[in-house]
């Protein structure tokens, strides 16, 4: 994946990772380490290796150490924020490939709008469902606040 300035603050301000990208600690940093990012984003060694064996971060090598570039840590503050969203890394993968892709890539890009909608639909679908459940027990509770008070009064 290429780490120039551009595909990296084009898929910053489309995905817009937030906190991450205005932690002030880490402003101006051109490499960071596993541990540094691991502590950051509050994932683990064992997580940031396997977005790196599935291709989606690519920190460079000083002996047995990994560095990460800022190319490396916006892809990871995109991918997580696509896991928050529900996104499989597969979908994450092609999103990404999109914003850092040349203009010439639509196909690429359509496809990430329509996945952006397919998870739309998900989320608002699973709400609906939420708010039914939160419904129903919130009516539970108060029938069984209802029945305890009745309790109560009887021994009275």
């Amino acid at each position: 994946m290429d780490d120039s300035h551009n595909a990296e603050s084009s898929a910053a301000s489309m995905w817009d990772p937030g906190h991450y990208e205005n932690d002030d600690s880490m402003t101006g940093k051109v490499a960071f380490t596993i541990g540094e990012l691991s502590r950051e984003f509050g994932v683990t060694l064992r997580a940031l290796r396997f977005y790196e064996n599935k291709g989606l971060i690519s920190p460079h090598r000083d002996g047995l150490n990994r560095l990460y570039s800022q190319g490396d840590r916006t892809r990871l503050a995109l991918i997580l924020k696509g896991k928050k969203l529900g996104f499989t890394l597969g979908e994450i993968r092609q999103m990404i490939a999109a914003e850092e892709g040349d203009a010439a890539d639509r196909s690429a890009l359509s496809l990430s709008r329509e996945k952006c909608l397919e998870q739309i639909e998900m989320l608002q679908r699973q709400k609906a469902e939420i708010e039914e459940g939160l419904s129903e027990l919130h009516r539970i509770y108060a029938q069984l606040s209802g029945k305890l008070g009745e309790s109560d009064g009887q021994r009275g």
